[in-house]
């Protein structure tokens, strides 16, 4: 049996400023939902569709806690977490779709 697995997300526009955070059940899906800017909001708005940032959890109600908590902190702590594990705000899903 599978473990579920739930992501926590930052994706940036192409000029890194402005991002987003989210939470799903299939980054892969919901990333290129993004990109192909399947809802019209923020992010489409915006053009937020860059992969920065993502973390993993094998629980729900950790993942919702944990998007509350960035959400909730500052652009500084958030930009300092996207430094911290991709430096040159590269695009993480560059290689997925191909």
């Amino acid at each position: 049996m599978e473990l579920q697995q739930y992501h926590v997300y930052i994706i940036a526009n192409k000029s890194n400023t402005a991002l987003y955070t989210g939470v799903t059940s299939d980054l892969k899906d919901r990333i290129l939902q993004h990109k192909q800017k399947v809802y019209k909001g923020f992010t489409a708005k915006y053009e937020c569709n860059k992969l920065v940032y993502y973390e993993r959890f094998q629980w729900i109600d950790d993942a919702i806690a944990r998007e509350k908590q960035l959400k909730g902190g500052s652009r500084k702590r958030k930009i300092d977490l996207i430094i911290a594990d991709n430096p040159s705000w590269g695009d993480l899903t560059e290689d997925w779709y191909d």
